[in-house]
């Protein structure tokens, strides 16, 4: 078992965050040369605990709720989006590790609390096999956010027969150095997170390090004999959506600051008269992009209730529950869009600079409306069947 690290609260790591904020603004383009987050960036998210939000206690974590976690996240993605994004998906995939096997556990954790696991849940272009004592995995998997700096990955697989015929899926425990990592991380948003594409072929994976996605789903896995918080016993994939969400609101928050800013300086408007700060259609155009945080902000802390509620409540989601809480998500992160963009534009041409913020903004928000998880129309799709009463068309849910 890890050695053991002092439980942080809510205020405590909120603090610590904001305290990085300087040096992760300084080194954010530095994150976008380098094509992932920059080591003394990571070495300062160890340092602080900010990893182990939802990490569970026994293993040197803080098992801090939702709000936290968004908390977190959001404050460090006003400073860095690549850096708050890595962070976000890591307390992710703790909160995954909290449900495999003990023993599986045991060897992930070690001796050290800080450790980073990485993930691709997708099984996409992978197949595994059994053979004795485990499986044999082959694939390739996209957008292995942070795993440059990973010392263990899980990648989703699907188990097979020899002919073909589905027998399981789930997720695969890897240490890192067992896998190949590609250098194909060249985008336009989200440059720093190191979203490398990541394959393995014929790995022995044991069979204690492989975590069915029908127990995961079904809050049966494993690990929950030890773990048994109301954490790890909310609806997985409201989880696991949410926590895509907040680099999204640190981003529109910290584009509403530098537009202030901007605008607070005096600029006058190329080919008019005008003083912006004084000219009504950008008090129209602020008050709109103010509004839709808000509304992004209100949408995932109802998402972020109705989770934590009905587990605390011990009770299941019902389905139009679950397809909401997509919807809340994937709308919230649009709504930030739609603000960042206002203001992006507003703001004037100058904004084009690569040394302005809210260029780099427009780029990253648009990278996370992009992800399949938040994808507009797929979760409008989701939540309108669930209200018709029709199967939803996704086993994620």
């Amino acid at each position: 078992m890890a050695t053991a690290t002092k439980a942080l609260t809510r205020e405590e790591l909120i603090a610590r965050a904001k305290a990085l904020g300087p040096s992760l603004r300084e080194r954010a383009m530095e994150a976008e040369k380098l094509r992932r987050v920059p080591d003394a960036s990571i070495a300062d998210l160890r340092r602080a605990g900010l990893l182990r939000v939802w990490q569970p206690k026994r293993f040197g974590g803080h098992e801090l709720d939702i709000h936290t976690h968004l908390d977190v996240i959001s404050e460090l993605a006003k400073h860095c989006a690549s850096t708050a994004w890595v962070a976000g998906v890591v307390h992710a995939h703790t909160w995954i590790s909290a449900h495999i096997s003990e023993k599986a556990q045991a060897e992930l954790y070690g001796t050290d609390p800080d450790f980073i696991t990485c993930a691709v849940v997708a099984p996409t272009r992978s197949t595994a096999k059994r053979v004795a004592g485990g499986y044999q995995l082959t694939g390739f998997w996209p957008f292995g956010s942070g795993c440059q700096h990973s010392q263990w990955m899980f990648l989703g697989g699907q188990v097979k027969d020899d002919a073909g015929a589905i027998l399981d899926e789930g997720e695969f425990l890897i240490p890192t150095r067992e896998i190949t990592i590609n250098d194909d991380w060249h985008v336009a948003g989200l440059k720093g997170t190191g979203s490398c594409s990541v394959t393995v072929k014929d790995l022995f994976v044991p069979e204690h390090r492989f975590l069915s996605m029908g127990l995961l789903m079904t809050g049966t896995g494993p690990g929950l004999k030890a773990n048994d918080s109301w954490l790890y016993r909310s609806a997985p994939v409201p989880v696991l959506d949410i926590a895509l969400c907040g680099p999204a609101l640190g981003i529109a928050r910290a584009a509403l600051e530098t537009f202030l800013a901007h605008v607070k300086g005096g600029r006058v408007l190329a080919y008019t008269s005008h003083v912006q700060s004084e000219w009504p259609v950008s008090h129209v155009d602020l008050a709109d992009a103010a509004i839709r945080i808000d509304m992004a902000e209100l949408l995932l802390r109802r998402c972020a209730d109705d989770i934590e509620a009905h587990a605390h409540a011990g009770k299941a989601m019902s389905l139009e529950n679950r397809a909401r809480a997509r919807m809340d998500c994937a709308q919230a992160v649009r709504s930030c869009l739609e603000a960042v963009e206002i203001l992006f534009l507003t703001a004037g041409g100058g904004t084009l600079s690569d040394k302005n913020p809210l260029q780099r903004a427009s780029r990253d928000i648009h990278a996370i409306n992009m992800h399949g998880f938040l994808a507009l129309r797929s979760n409008q799709e989701v939540y309108g069947r669930s209200l018709l009463g029709l199967p939803p068309n996704t086993p994620l849910i």
